[in-house]
């Protein structure tokens, strides 16, 4: 049964509940002003109304603290993933310390967005060289294909020679995915590395060679995740590869330069010793 109340107690009361309106809408504007609260959900903001100012200060920054710390743990999850099978970068010797002086005036170097194969070759070279003189040798190769060829530069991104030394080939960067000049339709989104020598048949293939050229393909492979034991989806882009202009190939991540153009490169001996290859490459990226 309702309780009669007089028109003074009943003013009383309506006032008092104006008051605890006011009151809890000036809590609420105050919460709504502090940064961050408007990302907060709606009960968070509600309770952050409720407590008083310093209160509800430290408790919004604890909750965002929190919405912050699982949203940086959201976003870091695929490059969590990404990174899973990265390898480390192998020791490589820039090209300003082989080439020098003789680097000839040249275009700025081209890019993709990553690398998903790597092509193994060849230079077609003596093979009983000392070590001590491949800077010579290199320049040899940079002078034979920028001169008689008339290429704006190097073709291959990086070169190993038999005591596994990695020299920088290619100029735009070696943690960039440079596009390279090295096979015929494939130089997008792929890697040229190049055995210093002639590898035909009956040919010694040393291991440092062939460990050297697994460290670069782990390395640059990992960085885009692929498996050197997988497939890469490449397009030519170049008719007198094995492949028409425009058609999608799917060939080795770690391929011979033979798997896109009709070549003898990177020898006999040499493709004989791609699957030691991959086998190496996808251990440095903790595949095995």
């Amino acid at each position: 049964m309702p309780v009669f109340q007089g028109p003074r107690r009943a003013r009383e009361h309506g006032a008092q509940k104006r008051g605890a309106r006011e009151r809890r809408a000036a809590r609420e504007r105050g919460a709504a002003r502090t940064p961050g609260a408007a990302r907060l959900p709606l009960a968070a903001r509600a309770l952050l109304g409720a407590l008083p100012g310093l209160a509800a200060v430290a408790a919004l920054f604890l909750c965002a603290n929190g919405v912050q710390e699982a949203a940086d743990a959201q976003a870091a999850a695929p490059a969590a993933s990404t990174d899973r099978y990265a390898a480390p970068r192998p020791d490589i010797v820039p090209r300003s310390v082989w080439l020098g002086g003789a680097a000839r005036a040249q275009p700025a170097p081209r890019y993709d967005d990553r690398v998903v194969a790597v092509f193994v070759h060849h230079t077609d070279t003596p093979n009983g060289y000392d070590c001590d003189d491949v800077p010579a040798i290199l320049r040899g190769v940079y002078q034979g294909q920028t001169g008689a060829r008339d290429w704006d530069d190097i073709g291959y991104n990086f070169v190993v020679d038999r005591c596994g030394t990695v020299y920088e080939g290619r100029a735009g960067g070696i943690d960039r995915p440079v596009t390279g000049a090295h096979t015929q339709g494939f130089n997008h989104r792929t890697t040229g590395i190049a055995a210093l020598g002639t590898y035909t048949a009956g040919v010694p293939v040393p291991d440092e060679l062939t460990d050297a050229i697994a460290a670069v393909a782990a390395w640059k492979l990992g960085e885009s995740g692929t498996d050197p034991h997988g497939k890469a989806v490449l397009v030519s882009s170049n008719g007198l590869s094995r492949f028409a202009a425009g058609a999608t190939a799917t060939l080795p991540a770690v391929a011979g330069h033979d798997d896109g153009y009709a070549t003898s490169c990177p020898g006999a001996a040499l493709t004989a010793r791609l699957a030691d290859i991959r086998d190496t490459a996808a251990r440095l990226q903790g595949r095995a």
